[in-house]
C-alpha cells in the first residue's frame, strides 16, 4: 500500500507588492498554521520517506516548519511543482521509485486540488476537499500498486484536515 500525502503552502504574505510571486514569504498566519500541521504531523504519526517541495519562498518556508516532524525524510527542492498542474504533478509521481512507500508533496493549488480530485474515489472527504482546500491543509491519499500505476479513481482519500480545525 502506498502513501501520498499531498500538503498546500501555508498561507503567504502579500504585504511586498514589488515581490515576483515565487519570491513572496509566509504571513504571520501562515506560520501559526504551519506550526499547527506540525503539530498534527507529530501526533498522527505522518513521517513520509520522501519529500519534494516546491522551490517557491512559501513551501520552503513551510517546509521549514514541518520538517522536524517529518522523522527524517529524504528532502527534494522540485522546482517542476511551481505552477504545475495536475497532470504535470502526476507525472511527477509517477516517476518516483517503486521502493519509495510513501511521499510527501508540497505545493501550490490550484494544481494540488486538481490532482486530489483526479486521483481520488468519490466519499465524504472528497466532497469536503471540494468545498475548500484551503492553505496548509493536508491531503493524505492511499493505493495499492506503483506509482507509474497511479491512474484517475485509483485512490481512496483517507484523510484531509485543515489548520482551522486543529486550532481549535
Amino acid at each position: 500500500m502506498k502513501r501520498l500525502y499531498l500538503l498546500r503552502h501555508a498561507k503567504s504574505s502579500w504585504d511586498d507588492a514589488t515581490l515576483a510571486d515565487h519570491e513572496r514569504p509566509l504571513a504571520k498566519r501562515g506560520r501559526r498554521a504551519s506550526k499547527a500541521i506540525a503539530r498534527h504531523l507529530r501526533r498522527e504519526g505522518v513521517n513520509p520517506e520522501l519529500v519534494l517541495c516546491s522551490s517557491a519562498i512559501r513551501t520552503l518556508e513551510t517546509l521549514e516548519r514541518i520538517e522536524p516532524e517529518l522523522g527524517g525524510a529524504n528532502v527534494r527542492i522540485e522546482p517542476r511543482i511551481y505552477e504545475a498542474s495536475a497532470g504535470g504533478l502526476l507525472a511527477l509521481v509517477r516517476e518516483l521509485d517503486d521502493d519509495v512507500g510513501s511521499a510527501m508533496l508540497i505545493g501550490h493549488n490550484p494544481g494540488l486540488e486538481h490532482l486530489i480530485a483526479d486521483l481520488a474515489r468519490a466519499g465524504p472527504e472528497l466532497d469536503r476537499l471540494r468545498e475548500k482546500f484551503p492553505t496548509a491543509a493536508l491531503a493524505t491519499l492511499q493505493f495499492e500498486g506503483s506509482w507509474p500505476q497511479l491512474r484517475a479513481d485509483g485512490a481512496e482519500l483517507v484523510a484531509f484536515v485543515k489548520p482551522r480545525e486543529l486550532e481549535k
